[in-house]
């Protein structure tokens, strides 16, 4: 009867809605005008309708208007591993033992052996004490800013200016204290952080790579001033887990200042090529959050088949194979920036394997992403705002190990057969990319 009476209700309101007849605002033309608002600033996302292909990746199939093969150029499966037939088989494997589902929430009866062993590999992955898995990325930084933000008594939050939307929001809505300081600069954030006394609970936030613009954060120096002001670290490793480091453990491995970092956060969803979200810490602090994360107890638990899919990608990234799926990438992000440069394309300049082609205009990044999946069967999506400032938009590229030599020789020319027919402007004084950036972005 609930069910019905609640299906019932839902069907009416949309009705009521459509008609405004029993409400004196009128929501349909309010929320029509907000989408015609992002229409007009060409701002407005369509999603591409692509079919992925475990024999065929990076090649796929779009079918939005009738059904192509493509090119993947911008899938966050940094190092293909959810194509990986050992993941795969676990997966599968999993599926079969323990269905498809959790069955719940942690607290209630989504917890299992899977949980706990990869929480254990993922701290021992970070030398940490312990670690907690969400359901995204997103939550994880979310749920613990939030938790932290509200538990701890009068704490200042120090947040990057480039920091993603999840740190944002869980920091905005902890109703904490919050400073802003200037993206990767160390200097600024101590000249915030000096104005706040020492016995006051300090959290400093940043990423150590930057998703939109590859840069890389001086991780150590950030980490030593904040705790010269008695400061704790948060520090964001989602795009560098995996993929940095002698078993990719992240920028605080390869730089060996990861003792210096007190929480760190990452992604399940990225090199990992699964799905989810973790931190990992002091033991007592993520008992913390756990105990006391909303975004943590009142959801369903990712399922067994998930877990098993990570902790399998999780021996492969500490193994061989994994240092060997680094190298061919870095290899081929070295050799695309290269070949970009010499066309005269703007990107911006960078260590990391993220490759952010600058257009600087919503329209063109978005008829630039349309023709190169129309005309030339590659796909790379135009990166507008809000996800970059206006007057930055981009197309975000990312190699994989996956992609061949020729593979990227028809990506730059095609793209610049569009960049030069749009008129868009070149670099006046290209300069090449250096042999040294393989050795900067393999540094072990």
């Amino acid at each position: 009867m609930r069910i019905f009476v609640s299906r019932l209700f839902n069907k009416t309101l949309t009705q009521n809605i459509s008609n405004n007849s029993h409400y004196g605002f009128d929501y349909k033309t309010f929320f029509c005008n907000l989408i015609e608002a992002k229409r007009a600033d060409n701002s407005y996302r369509v999603f591409k309708k692509i079919s992925r292909s475990q024999a065929m990746f990076p090649v796929a199939q779009e079918s939005s208007h009738g059904k192509q093969n493509i090119t993947i150029w911008c899938s966050n499966d940094y190092l293909d591993l959810s194509m990986h037939p050992e993941v795969i088989e676990a997966i599968t494997a999993a599926v079969k033992k323990h269905g498809s589902g959790s069955g719940g929430s942690r607290s209630i009866s989504g917890n299992s052996p899977y949980h706990e062993e990869l929480e254990m590999q993922l701290a021992k992955y970070h030398q940490k004490e312990a670690a907690l898995v969400f359901s995204s990325g997103f939550v994880a930084n979310d749920t613990a800013l939030y938790t932290l933000g509200k538990q701890l008594p009068g704490v200042h939050y120090f947040s990057d200016s480039g920091n993603h939307s999840s740190m944002i929001t869980g920091i905005r809505n902890s109703g904490a204290h919050k400073h802003v300081f200037r993206h990767n600069d160390p200097k600024h954030l101590e000249e915030q952080l000096r104005h706040v006394a020492v016995d006051i609970p300090k959290i400093v936030v940043f990423e150590t790579i930057h998703s939109m613009d590859g840069s890389i954060a001086p991780a150590e120096e950030m980490c030593d001033v904040a705790h010269k002001y008695g400061a704790i670290t948060f520090v964001d490793e989602v795009h560098a887990v995996g993929m940095y480091g002698p078993t990719g453990a992240g920028i605080g491995q390869r730089d060996g200042c990861v003792h210096k970092m007190d929480i760190i956060s990452s992604t399940l969803g990225k090199a990992f090529g699964q799905m989810g979200g973790y931190i990992t810490g002091d033991r007592d602090v993520i008992d913390a959050v756990r105990s006391y994360g909303n975004g943590f107890i009142f959801t369903t638990a990712l399922p067994p088949h998930v877990m098993a899919g990570c902790l399998t990608s999780l021996k492969i990234l500490q193994g061989q194979e994994g240092r060997e799926l680094r190298e061919k990438l870095y290899k081929n992000v070295v050799y695309m920036k290269k070949e970009l440069s010499l066309e005269k394309i703007p990107v911006i300049p960078g260590t990391s394997h993220v490759v952010p082609v600058i257009v600087g205009d919503a329209k063109a990044s978005t008829r630039l992403s349309n023709d190169l999946i129309r005309r030339f069967g590659i796909y790379v999506q135009p990166i507008n705002y809000p996800s970059v400032p206006k007057g930055t938009e981009r197309l975000r590229v990312a190699p994989t190990p996956g992609h061949s030599t020729l593979m990227i020789d028809r990506f730059v020319e095609s793209l610049s057969t569009l960049w030069k027919e749009y008129n868009l402007p070149l670099l006046d004084h290209p300069e090449e990319s250096k042999r040294g950036d393989i050795q900067i972005l393999s540094h072990q």
